[in-house]
Order: C-alpha cells, then sequence, then structure tokens
C-alpha cells in the first residue's frame, strides 16, 4: 500500500483524463456539460475509497475499489 499512497491523489484526475478520451476521440462526442458529468461520475465511482476504522488495537485505514473484493488495510 505504501507504493500505491504516492499514486492515489493522481489517480481521479487521471481517471477524468482516460474517460475524457475514450468519449471525445474514440466515439467521437462533442465535449458539453453532460459528457464532462459522466466523465467526472465514472472516474468517481471507480477510484478507491478511504476509511478510518477503529478497532481494539488502533486506528486503521481501509482502503476498497469498486470490483475488489478484499479491503487494504494499514494500521496508522
Amino acid at each position: 500500500m505504501n507504493t500505491l499512497k504516492y499514486i492515489i491523489p493522481f489517480l481521479f484526475p487521471i481517471l477524468i483524463i482516460l474517460f475524457g478520451l475514450i468519449t471525445y476521440k474514440v466515439l467521437e462526442l462533442e465535449p458539453n456539460f453532460y459528457t464532462i458529468l459522466i466523465n467526472i461520475g465514472l472516474a468517481y465511482i471507480l477510484s478507491p475509497k478511504y476509511k478510518i476504522a477503529q478497532k481494539q488495537d488502533g486506528e486503521e485505514e481501509q482502503m476498497k475499489w469498486l470490483f475488489y473484493k478484499k479491503v487494504v488495510i494499514r494500521k496508522i
């Protein structure tokens, strides 16, 4: 998780750009308000979610992806 920690802040903007390229270049749609909302929505859904859980041993940070069933846990 330490290697992912440096990439995670840049993942959401990278996903927005990636979906924008797919939408505008491959599907040849024009950029407008609705396509931008779709790009941002898809990037938000597919980006990882963080949650801080309180355990008996102390706090731990949990990272969860949409299609990844296992939760990545890191002690704080």
